[in-house]
Order: structure tokens, then C-alpha cells, then sequence
């Protein structure tokens, strides 16, 4: 009988201990209040970066903001020009500012005045050093990117490998060197890889001409190249249409992350077997809610704040193990397509 009661006392004990975290609040927003906020890309021109600013539309009208939504970024990805952006909205007196940084470090002067000012600064996409941000709204895990990346190789070239080169964006996109790194870290330490070659990495600057040509130049510098691995929608579907000029779908395969919208022709005629991504709109929807909320003071950027984002449901803030001392909001998942799931997500074509 004793033994039974010092049971129930310890069941007891064990839910009462666990009852709080069961019973964490989840924060909600406050709609219709008035922050002024600046959504800045790493620059203009990219479909990707206009389908976050529609994702940011759509939660500040769900949110009532009557303040407004500013969209504006460099015309080339430089960290120079956000700069100037960011001075200019601090002059302004904007209440948040979103960033998807052109560079780590170049960026935090400006950002740490930013939040020395009262500005919340979130980035997206690309961070800066956590000094200067708030917080981190993760698209995906960055060390999950390189094993995506390195998947998706290891299918197109198969277990007899090749040689493959990787066109990134810019030499300073801490996003793009992360996912690299990653990518880097696991062929090196998984033998399925063994026989990947990885012959160098070269840079497109996000631009399309840019990256044109850079595909291009590998093809003629390395002769035996098999596939390019862009981990860049701009530089993705510059390969591709590289290759498709040249006559080299399938020989030369492109794959990284892109815009189906814009691979969807050269997954079609062969020239890109597969390629990942994640959804842009509900990464600026989802940055959107986060800087709103903060700004308003309905959360703070603290370790196991757990709140509600619209349509997007509940998130809890974590430790970004990708950077010390860091904070992110993980949103997630990866989606890969290729011509095996063409009729999931194709755009049918006008008069089908």
C-alpha cells in the first residue's frame, strides 16, 4: 500500500513539473497597430525577392498596419547599397526593418545604429552577424541545404560520380557560403560521395549576365564537367539557359535551388534533371509577423518565445546553431522537383 501511494505522490509530482511547459503561452498579435516597415532584398529584379514582398503584403493587410510597407533594395547585390537603404530608413523613422544581407559583417554599423534607435531589425534569407539583428528568420536549416544539394548530385551524376563546379551568388552571401560549407562538410565525410568531384566555385553576383557567362567559362575550363550546382534561383537559371544555348542538355546538368516558375522549360527539355527550394511568400509572410510582433511588443527575441503567425501556425524561437549566440525562427521545409513530380507543380501552358 505504501508502495502504490509513493507511486501516485511521484505521478503527481511529474505532472504538476510538467504542466507549465504543456501549458506555454502562445503569443498572439495585436492587429491595426501603426509600424512603418522596410522589407529589403538583396535587390531588385529578382522574382524571388517580389514573391516575399507578396508575402509581407499579405500579412500586413492581415495584420491591419495602417503604417507602411516599404519595398526597396540596391539594383545590384551590394552590401554598399543596403547600406544607404538602411541609413535612409533610419532617417525616416521607420519601426522594423527586414534584411536578406549582401554581407555578414559590412552591414552591422548600420544595423546596430538601426537598433540603437528603436528599430527592430529582423533578416531573412541571408543574416548578418547577431549583433546586429534581433533575430533570424531561417528558411530552411542551413546544414539540411548541403545535404539536399549534395542528394541531388549524387542522383544526377550517380554512384560513378564526375566532376562538378558550383556557381554561387556573391563572395560575401553568408547564406549561399553556409549552404556551400555544408555541402562541402558532407561529401567530405560520407564515402557515398567519394567519387563527387568538386573541381571549384565560382561567383555570378546574382546577376544573370554574370552568371551566364561564368557557366559558361566552366564548361570551358573544365572539359569532363558534368553538372552545375547553383545554390542561387538567379544562378540557376542562367546555367541552365547556358547550357540549352550551347546544345549541352545532358551533358552538363544544372541542379541547385531555383524558382519553378523559371525552371519548369529546362526541366522540361533536359536540361536541369532536378532542383530545390522552399516558398518565398511564406518566408516574407512569416518575417513579416515576427518583425510586427516585436516591434509592438507583443514578443521579444528571447530564447523559447513561442507565438502564432497567421496561416503559417505556431513557432518558438531557438538557438540558430549556425551562429554563436544567435536566434532563429525556423521555418521550413525543402521542396524538391523534378520531372517525376513535373504535374504537381508545372504551370500548365496557355490553351492546355
Amino acid at each position: 500500500m505504501k508502495h502504490l501511494r509513493f507511486v501516485f505522490l511521484m505521478v503527481v509530482v511529474l505532472v504538476i513539473a510538467v504542466q507549465p511547459a504543456l501549458m506555454q503561452e502562445v503569443i498572439t498579435a495585436t492587429p491595426g497597430q501603426e509600424v512603418d516597415m522596410l522589407l529589403l532584398p538583396k535587390a531588385l529584379g529578382n522574382a524571388v525577392f517580389d514573391q516575399a514582398h507578396e508575402g509581407a503584403m499579405e500579412a500586413h493587410a492581415e495584420l491591419e498596419n495602417p503604417g507602411e510597407l516599404i519595398f526597396n533594395g540596391p539594383s545590384e547585390a551590394s552590401a554598399p547599397g543596403q547600406i544607404d537603404i538602411i541609413e535612409s530608413a533610419i532617417t525616416q523613422g521607420v519601426g522594423g526593418i527586414m534584411i536578406s544581407a549582401n554581407d555578414y559583417e559590412q552591414l552591422l554599423p548600420s544595423t546596430t545604429r538601426a537598433m540603437e534607435e528603436g528599430i527592430t531589425v529582423v533578416t531573412w534569407d541571408s543574416p548578418v552577424d547577431p549583433s546586429g539583428e534581433a533575430l533570424f528568420i531561417a528558411q530552411v536549416d542551413f546544414s539540411e541545404t548541403g545535404t539536399v544539394m549534395a542528394d541531388m548530385a549524387l542522383r544526377i551524376l550517380g554512384e560513378e560520380g564526375g566532376q562538378f563546379a558550383i556557381l554561387s551568388a556573391t563572395p560575401d552571401a553568408s547564406n549561399q557560403n553556409a549552404w556551400i560549407a555544408s555541402m562541402q562538410e558532407v561529401l567530405e565525410s560520407d564515402a557515398a560521395y567519394a567519387n563527387l568531384e568538386l573541381v571549384t566555385i565560382v561567383y555570378g553576383n546574382d546577376d544573370p549576365d554574370d552568371s551566364y557567362n561564368e557557366a559558361l567559362g566552366l564548361i570551358d575550363s573544365f572539359p569532363e564537367l558534368e553538372l552545375i550546382m547553383a545554390p542561387t534561383t538567379v544562378g540557376i537559371a542562367a546555367a541552365a539557359k547556358a547550357m540549352q544555348d550551347e546544345g549541352l542538355c545532358g551533358q552538363v546538368a544544372v541542379s541547385g535551388l531555383g524558382l519553378p516558375m523559371e525552371m519548369q522549360e529546362f526541366v522540361e527539355n533536359g536540361c536541369s534533371q532536378e532542383f530545390a527550394l522552399w516558398s518565398f511568400s511564406d518566408l516574407g509572410y512569416l518575417t513579416y509577423y515576427v518583425t510586427y510582433m516585436l516591434q509592438t511588443g507583443a514578443i521579444t527575441a528571447e530564447l523559447g518565445v513561442t507565438f502564432e503567425a497567421g496561416r503559417m501556425g505556431t513557432y518558438t524561437i531557438e538557438e540558430d546553431p549556425t551562429r554563436e549566440g544567435g536566434l532563429r525562427v525556423l521555418m521550413g521545409p525543402f521542396s524538391v522537383y523534378s520531372a517525376e513530380n513535373l504535374e504537381e507543380w508545372a504551370i500548365p501552358a496557355e490553351g492546355s
